[in-house]
């Protein structure tokens, strides 16, 4: 694994999922589709593992088979050595060391932002409720959202609502921060302050991120690698390194280096995506 992923003095220690010949049937109506077709990933821990693919092809059902949303026909994956799911147990068990955040915003809209941020920890019993709230309040502010931390979340931008939640999952020490295209309905200038914002978070958090996306620039711009998945059913087509120097900024979108990134992954991901519309693939879960 490249040095980039564990920089000195913010190497993580835990994280580290393994998805070993994973595969996936659906069976509506005894149609036996099979979304995922013995996939295998090794992602170290703090790795920022970016999956991009075409519509339908499954990657959201492996990001819900780690989450122990949904459940695997065969195969196993593990979280640190340890079997999350497999032959004997098909369906991984949820927990806070493996937080989601899905595309639709999912905060409170009765609580305000800091109060979103420390619900969890506070119904965990982590710490008293007092604690619970400052340390949201710490977090909202390192994240850049102290001047809002008493706002509810219809007051203020879908930006600032978003990143709360990454603030509200990361409060909780997940191993695993799991995100599922969560920029995707926002505006290109929104979407670039968001990435800086979750590149900040990561650098001081060193969470692994597993993170699926249409957006081939937002995939090599955040990336540590970038797995292109075949269109369904889901198999892994090419694994891009992510040669990248961090911290990164927008710099980086002007340079050569990432210029050559994204024509690799638009080509691999152009063949997939003429497979799909030919094959009348539509989104599934």
């Amino acid at each position: 694994m490249q040095s980039h992923l564990n920089p000195a003095g913010a190497a993580p220690s835990k994280g580290a999922i393994s998805i070993r010949n994973v595969t996936k049937v659906y069976d509506p109506d005894g149609a036996q589709v099979m979304a995922v077709d013995n996939c295998s990933m090794e992602i170290a821990p703090g790795e920022v593992c970016m999956i991009v693919g075409p519509s339908g092809c499954g990657k959201t059902t492996l990001l819900n088979a780690i989450a122990g949303f949904h459940s695997i026909t065969g195969g196993e994956i593990l979280l640190d050595g340890v079997p999350l799911c497999g032959a004997k147990k098909p369906l991984a068990d949820q927990g806070s060391d493996r937080i989601v955040v899905f595309q639709n915003g999912a905060l409170f809209p009765w609580k305000t932002l800091a109060e979103n941020v420390a619900y969890g920890p506070m119904v965990q019993g982590r710490w008293p409720k007092a604690e619970c709230i400052e340390r949201a309040r710490t977090a909202l502010q390192k994240a850049g959202l102290g001047a809002v931390a008493d706002k509810y979340p219809g007051e203020v931008s879908s930006g600032m609502a978003r990143r709360a939640e990454i603030v509200r999952a990361l409060i909780n020490e997940p191993k695993v921060l799991l995100l599922d295209e969560p920029y995707r309905a926002m505006d290109a200038l929104t979407k670039q302050i968001m990435h800086e914002a979750l590149l900040e978070m990561y650098d001081r958090t060193k969470v692994t991120i597993y993170f699926i996306t249409h957006d081939l620039e937002e995939a090599i711009f955040l990336g540590d690698r970038v797995y292109v998945m075949t269109t369904r059913p889901c198999r892994v087509k090419k694994v891009i390194d992510i040669n990248l120097p961090r911290p990164r900024d927008y710099h980086t979108l002007t340079s050569e280096a990432f210029r050559l990134l994204v024509q690799e992954a638009d080509e691999a991901v152009h063949e997939e995506a003429i497979k799909a519309f030919q094959a009348g693939e539509r989104e599934m879960a």
